[in-house]
């Protein structure tokens, strides 16, 4: 996949309507946004274009109404709330692409904002219905696609404008692309990957990729357990998924005929049980990986492990981390995930981590501004690492 595509900057948008995809997923109760973290992340974009006298008409999905007109799920909060941030009127258009949506953006002056309805509202969003992508592209002269953690669907909003209309990406999907790209297509050296959370299964084509291009290969989390029946040692309790213990003897094999450092945790922090509530008490032990008693469950990394992996972070120039080295949530179990956090922080690489839980703790444990990129997308940042193509990257403009 090319990672150098065209931007806002590259092209004439004063006087041009811009229909421009965000991630305006934001979590919501009552009525009422729990975090706004999305859409001041798209601020930049819509204040460019504001800036620059284009017509904006904004769009994203919330939730998952399934085609359905879920009053739960408009997205007349966030019109209110990028209103405060801008402080002009954000128009709300009271469809998708619809009759409301078209007269409102044809009535646009140069610098005004529209926001069209929750995209998924319309069943033919999620099929990239060309219907649909047409009646969106219709609306505008420009598409801007500033979604990443979307850019990994094939959507109406996400891609299937494109096939209709010029199309370039925001600074938000710009700065994913150019330096996530940059990672994993030239790297300074030494390259160190580190992968966790629960299952192998979620990571496979992941591992199978990074071995093409790390020089070390950190794998915790849930996952290691698979890899340490693999090697033969008894895990007890531990998340295990036997049908892929071969697999996990395929990567090991492969990293040694490769050169590839692969790490894997020599001790961990034990259990009775996976704590209920998450981040409820929890009495805890530490052994060795080789000794897992029967019936007790890994539920982090040890201090030796932790030590390791930090050692290796310290001598790399790249880093990419996805996915946490233990029950994060929960304060006894989450040491081994803010170890690496601070590894992280502590280093002079470029540091890159990927969304979901990995950018979650290191947000909540208060390291996110000692990291070079928290990646805004998890499925996206997971399928970049997979080293396939996004289909809302691949329809930009190439520079």
């Amino acid at each position: 996949m090319n990672y150098n595509k065209k931007s806002i900057e590259d092209i004439e948008v004063t006087g041009k309507r811009v229909l421009c995809r965000c991630d305006f997923n934001v979590p919501t109760k009552g009525g009422k946004i729990t975090s706004d973290k999305r859409i001041v992340a798209a601020m930049p974009t819509i204040k460019y274009l504001v800036d620059n006298g284009a017509k904006v008409i904004l769009c994203s999905h919330m939730g998952k109404p399934k085609g359905e007109w879920k009053p739960e799920l408009s997205l007349k909060v966030v019109a209110a709330r990028i209103s405060e941030l801008l402080g002009k009127e954000v128009i709300m258009a009271e469809d998708v692409a619809g009759e409301d949506a078209k007269a409102k953006a044809a009535a646009l002056q140069n610098g005004d904002v529209m926001l069209l309805e929750n995209t998924r509202y319309i069943k033919g969003e999620t099929k990239n219905d060309p219907e649909l992508s047409k009646a969106l592209a219709d609306l505008a002269d420009v598409f801007v696609n500033d979604a990443f953690g979307t850019a990994h669907r094939a959507h109406s909003s996400t891609a299937g404008v494109a096939d209709y209309l010029p199309a370039v990406c925001g600074y938000l999907v710009q700065k994913e692309v150019s330096i996530m790209g940059k990672a994993l297509a030239n790297p300074e050296r030494p390259f160190v990957a580190i992968l966790g959370g629960a299952k192998v299964a979620d990571k496979l084509n992941v591992i199978n990729n990074l071995l093409e291009k790390v020089d070390t290969l950190i794998i915790g989390g849930g996952m290691a357990y698979t890899f340490a029946a693999a090697k033969g040692y008894s895990v007890g309790n531990s998340l295990l998924d036997e049908s892929k213990i071969d697999y996990c003897k395929e990567m090991m094999a492969k990293a040694e005929a490769k050169g590839v450092k692969l790490l894997l945790p020599i001790d961990c922090v034990i259990a009775d049980s996976f704590p209920n509530p998450i981040d409820g008490p929890v009495d805890v032990e530490t052994v060795d990986i080789t000794a897992i008693p029967a019936g007790k469950e890994g539920l982090d990394i040890g201090e030796k492990t932790a030590a390791i992996f930090a050692d290796a972070v310290k001598n790399a120039k790249t880093v990419v981390w996805n996915g946490p080295m233990g029950v994060f949530e929960n304060p006894t179990l989450a040491k081994g995930t803010i170890a690496m956090a601070q590894a992280l922080a502590d280093s002079d690489a470029t540091t890159i981590v990927g969304g979901g839980d990995s950018a979650a703790a290191c947000e909540q444990l208060g390291f996110a501004d000692q990291i070079t990129h928290i990646s805004t997308g998890g499925g996206a940042s997971l399928e970049f690492l997979e080293g396939l193509e996004l289909p809302g990257i691949a329809c930009l403009q190439d520079k």
